[in-house]
């Protein structure tokens, strides 16, 4: 009686692990083939204290984090200004890391970033992985794509007498961020938007009382989001790490970005692209 009570338990043993085994796998699929690529277009009205009515209903749309070539392919991104362009933007940012290892290799990759077509401009900023990697054949691939590249400077918008400045800080990690001289560059008047790759800076940007948004990368949303798990966080992006704060007089907005960092998996926090309509405070 004791064998066939043996095969019992063996045969519930054999279909436990290949359940497993199973559900094992399809993870995997899941974690490195289907969420990287799920991108998810998300929409959030931003009221701007000091935006002229001309600018009512301005729409921006941020990406960041490419990290081209780091799993990242011409195809994905590709996808991606497709549906960048299908939003119909007046303004797009890229908040830095438009690479992340052997940028020279890359580098060609974001000739892509040429085919946007909002309205106005795109603009970007340069992040950490830009940087410490080789920035001279970034900033020129970014400028050769015709994207106004901000290291420390204001970039402002008209509409006849309006005008809505948008300022870029160099990287904050690299300590290249001078507030000061975009501050000296800033016109008294008109709404101001910071760009700036790492989100904890938002505590200096609110500090000034003259920016109403700024929006940033580097944290991925965390990458990997497991309940009851902290996600891993890098440096400058544990305050604001994912999503809307409101941070003094200002928002601040980080997105969960495009590609991915180490190892090129997601699992609960897909890739973002994110849409911002402007509407006037007054």
């Amino acid at each position: 009686m004791r064998l066939p009570k043996f095969r019992f338990l063996l045969a519930q043993a054999i279909k436990i692990v290949l359940v497993g085994c199973a559900l094992v796998f399809l993870l995997s699929v899941y974690v490195h083939k289907i969420e990287p690529n799920w991108l998810e277009v998300t929409h959030t009205d931003i009221a701007i204290p000091k935006l002229d009515r001309a600018f009512d209903g301005y729409r921006i749309v941020q990406i960041t984090d490419l990290h081209a070539g780091d799993g990242v392919s011409r195809a994905h991104l590709e996808r991606v200004v497709e549906l960048v362009n299908a939003q119909q933007p007046d303004l797009v940012v890229i908040t830095g890391d438009h690479v992340s290892r052997k940028p020279r290799q890359h580098i060609d990759l974001l000739d892509t970033l040429a085919k946007l077509t909002p309205r106005d401009l795109t603009v970007s900023v340069l992040g950490n992985h830009d940087v410490f990697n080789d920035a001279e054949p970034i900033r020129t691939a970014i400028k050769q794509a015709g994207i106004v590249l901000l290291e420390n400077t204001v970039y402002t918008i008209h509409r006849d007498l309006a005008t809505l400045h948008i300022a870029g800080v160099g990287d904050v990690f690299a300590q290249q961020d001078r507030l000061d001289r975009v501050m000296a560059q800033l016109p008294a008047t008109g709404a101001a938007i910071m760009l700036a790759h790492e989100p904890d800076f938002a505590d200096e940007t609110a500090a000034t009382g003259r920016f109403g948004l700024q929006l940033s990368g580097h944290s991925h949303g965390g990458q990997i989001r497991i309940p009851l798990y902290d996600s891993y966080l890098p440096e400058l992006a544990r305050n604001y790490p994912l999503g809307r704060y409101q941070v003094k007089d200002m928002v601040q907005y980080t997105s969960r970005g495009i590609g991915t960092i180490k190892l090129y998996v997601r699992f609960n926090c897909r890739p973002e692209i994110s849409v911002f309509k402007l509407v006037s405070s007054s």
